[in-house]
C-alpha cells in the first residue's frame, strides 16, 4: 500500500480520535461491571496482575509495515464472504455467561455449565475477569481506535458497536481470555491439547474476523493472556482451585466413558 494511501487513513484515524474524545476507562471489577454485569472477581491482586502497558511495545504506528498488515488483514475480513466464519466470530464475541463457556464445549466434548461443571464453570469465569483487566493498562493508556471506525464496514456485533468505539483497541481482551484459556485447559485435559489450543487461537481470529480489532492488537492480546497465566500458576487459591477441577473432570469423564460403555 502507497504512503500517499496510509496519509489518508492517518488523517481518518485523527478525525476518528477527536470524534471519539470520551474513553471509558477500565481498570477494577466493579468498572467493568458496566459492560459486564456477571463478572466475577479474578483471581489476582492488583500486585499480581501483569501490567499490559510494561510488558507490550505500543502498537504499530501509521506508514509502518506493522500498520500495513494491520489494514491488510482488516480488508481481507471486510471482504470475506464466509457468512459461517462471520457467525462463529459473533458467538465468540460473546463473553457473557452461560454462553461464553460453551466456546470451547465441542473441542473438549463435554457440556460446561454451572449444573454438571461447577469447579471448571467457575474457573473460566475467574480467568476471563484476570485475562480482560491485564489488557486494560494499555487500552486506557493507548486509546487505539477499532478498525470499524477506520474502514466504516460493520462489525459482526453491530448492538456492542457504541460501547466497542469507546474502548481502546490495543490489545484485545478477547484473545487475552481465549488464549488464557486454552492454555489452563491443556492442563485439564492434557490429551487434546492440539485441538485445544488452536480453538484458543481462532477465538482470538475471530475478533479480526468481526472486523472489532486489529491483528496486532488479537497478536499483543495473546501475549497478555500468556502473562496471565504465568501469573496464575504462582497463585495458591488458583492452584488450589485448578486441583478440584481436574477431579471433577475425572469424575466427569469417567461417566461420559461408563455411558458409553452401556450403550
Amino acid at each position: 500500500m502507497g504512503l500517499k494511501i496510509i496519509h489518508i487513513i492517518s488523517k481518518l484515524v485523527r478525525k476518528s480520535f477527536k470524534r471519539n474524545n470520551v474513553i471509558s476507562k477500565f481498570t477494577t471489577v466493579e468498572q467493568l461491571r458496566a459492560i459486564m454485569p456477571g463478572l466475577l472477581y479474578g483471581y489476582l491482586s492488583e500486585e499480581e496482575m501483569p501490567n499490559s502497558l510494561e510488558l507490550l511495545s505500543p502498537p504499530p504506528e501509521i506508514a509502518s509495515r506493522a500498520y500495513e498488515i494491520d489494514l491488510e488483514y482488516a480488508k481481507k475480513a471486510v471482504e470475506s464472504n464466509d457468512k459461517v466464519r462471520f457467525l462463529k466470530a459473533a458467538s465468540d464475541a460473546d463473553l457473557s455467561f452461560p454462553i461464553a463457556a460453551k466456546c470451547f464445549g465441542a473441542v473438549l466434548e463435554i457440556e460446561i455449565d454451572e449444573q454438571n461443571t461447577p469447579k471448571l464453570y467457575t474457573l473460566m469465569r475467574r480467568v476471563m475477569t484476570d485475562a480482560g483487566l491485564s489488557t486494560y493498562a494499555a487500552k486506557n493508556y493507548y486509546n487505539r481506535v477499532r478498525p470499524f471506525v477506520v474502514n466504516s464496514s460493520r462489525t459482526c456485533t453491530p448492538d456492542q458497536e457504541e460501547i466497542l468505539r469507546k474502548v481502546g483497541s490495543f490489545p484485545s481482551g478477547h484473545a487475552a481470555v481465549g488464549c488464557a484459556w486454552s492454555l489452563i485447559l491443556i492442563e485439564i485435559f492434557p490429551h487434546n491439547k492440539e485441538a485445544i489450543l488452536k480453538r484458543g487461537y481462532d477465538f482470538g481470529e475471530s475478533r479480526v474476523v468481526c472486523n472489532a480489532h486489529w491483528h496486532s492488537d488479537v497478536e499483543m492480546g495473546r501475549i497478555m493472556g500468556k502473562a496471565t497465566v504465568e501469573c496464575l500458576f504462582a497463585n495458591q487459591s488458583f492452584r488450589e482451585d485448578l486441583v478440584g477441577v481436574k477431579e471433577e473432570m475425572f469424575e466427569v469423564l469417567a461417566a461420559v466413558r461408563n455411558k458409553k460403555d452401556v450403550n
